[in-house]
């Protein structure tokens, strides 16, 4: 993982600027998630492994899986296809997100929960990190049917973990002690 980040930090730190440069980190971000996605497809995944494929044939395949492409964001492609890098796609876009998080003082919040959360349970814990933090807070939802019940909040260096295993989990610390 380590040496993933290693090679995906130029590139990320690359479209960071270029991106900042055109006032454009919506876009950017866009485009990175879904050329993640698109090398991470099987089809494509095989292609990209093909030796015979020649860079630039690639490049154009993956770009049109990925339309509205700028020619910056087509060339930082074409410098990651030739430098046999397109595997650290989805790092790059993960390490330009916290880039960009950064640069916008955003915090990031992994939200765990048991079962869905509606739009409006969703709205409610961005306000309350929000006011807590006293920074604006991009939530993020993942459902984990594991932890039983309740939720498991990750944000920055803390995590509030209120979630039943979470509890049964604690609960079977404290008698092991």
């Amino acid at each position: 993982m380590a040496e993933l980040r290693t090679i995906a930090r130029p590139y990320a730190e690359a479209a960071f600027a270029l991106a900042k440069e055109e006032g454009a980190f919506a876009h950017w971000s866009s485009s990175l998630e879904g050329l993640s996605r698109v090398v991470q497809m099987h089809e494509v995944a095989e292609l990209i492994g093909n030796p015979q494929l020649p860079v630039e044939k690639m490049v154009d395949l993956i770009a049109a899986a990925q339309p509205g492409l700028s020619k910056n964001e087509r060339s930082l492609l074409s410098l990651i296809a030739t430098n046999e890098r397109l595997s650290a796609l989805s790092e790059i876009s993960a390490m330009y997100e916290s880039l960009r998080n950064q640069a916008e003082q955003v915090l990031a919040a992994a939200v765990t929960s048991a079962f869905p959360m509606t739009e409006g349970q969703i709205t409610e814990l961005t306000g309350l990190l929000e006011k807590k933090h006293g920074k604006q807070v991009k939530v993020t939802v993942v459902v984990d049917p594991t932890l039983i019940g309740g939720v498991s909040i990750a944000i920055g260096d803390e995590v509030f973990d209120a979630s039943v295993r979470g509890k049964l989990s604690r609960m079977a610390t404290a008698l092991m002690n």
